[in-house]
């Protein structure tokens, strides 16, 4: 079952400044701040005990970034469950897959909107 909306992703050039833009402009918290690989980092923020969090995430590592819209992420208590519904009822749904800040897949609407599902670690 899903909860809430736990991530919007926002693609961005340079995620340090994107960050002191948020944090420091904004005001907004940092939530998380972990490696990704050698280039990136997986940067959240948002307002003070925000349940919904922006994804500052590096256009660099995303191909045909010009055509991305912001992504939604929805969090979930266990992400192999609600997999394996979404599968029975005939959604396109990818494997979950883990990573050091969670485990995440993504599922896609009869448009072809996409939209990611995350239970964290």
């Amino acid at each position: 079952m899903m909860k809430h909306i736990s991530t919007v992703g926002v693609y961005v050039e340079d995620q340090q400044k994107a960050l002191a833009f948020w944090t420091e402009k904004v005001g907004f918290t940092v939530y998380a701040n972990f490696p990704m690989g050698p280039k990136a980092t997986w940067l959240e923020v948002g307002p003070e005990n925000a349940q919904t969090r922006l994804v500052l995430y590096p256009k660099a590592m995303m191909k045909n970034w010009a055509e991305l819209k912001p992504s939604i992420v929805f969090e979930c208590d266990d992400i192999y469950k609600l997999y394996e519904d979404l599968q029975a009822k005939g959604v396109d749904v990818d494997k979950p897959n883990e990573m050091e800040f969670g485990i995440f897949c993504f599922f896609r609407d009869e448009d072809g909107n996409q939209f990611g599902l995350k239970q964290p670690k």
